[in-house]
């Protein structure tokens, strides 16, 4: 049964501005059209939203999600290909983990600097972050 917009985005967990955007980065099909020019939506939109949603919330880009989205068509070699580019994600994933966790550090003890510092109107933080070293 064919969908508004309002409905894909309803059912989809998104808003409208979001599914007029995904057909604007062809990452969904542009609908057929009522005669009186409303988009009308196979119930498969709202399931391709999802997935775009879901391979957002993974950390793929939208340039990404359109190539894993061109791989659901070709079965034959795409779950080695897509094993590939996840693998690659969760590199990129593990290098942003030890960032934040060097991040943390860094904050920890400029916090502590911060703590045992006496009252003064030097901020050990602000002092940090105005070094080249930071």
């Amino acid at each position: 049964m064919p969908m508004t917009i309002g409905q894909v985005a309803s059912h989809a967990g998104v808003n409208v501005q979001t599914i007029r955007y995904y057909e604007r980065r062809g990452l969904i099909p542009e609908p057929d059209r009522t005669q009186s020019g409303y988009r009308r939506y196979p119930e498969e939109a709202v399931r391709r939203v999802g997935f775009i949603k879901r391979a957002q919330e993974l950390g793929f880009s939208l340039n990404e999600i359109s190539d894993l989205l061109k791989l659901r068509v070709r079965s034959a070699t795409a779950c080695a290909t897509v094993e590939k580019r996840a693998r690659s994600k969760i590199a990129v994933v593990e290098e942003k983990i030890a960032d934040l966790r060097r991040m943390k550090r860094v904050l920890g003890r400029l916090v502590a600097a911060c703590e045992t510092r006496a009252h003064t109107g030097d901020c050990p933080i602000l002092e940090a972050m105005e070094s080249p070293g930071g």
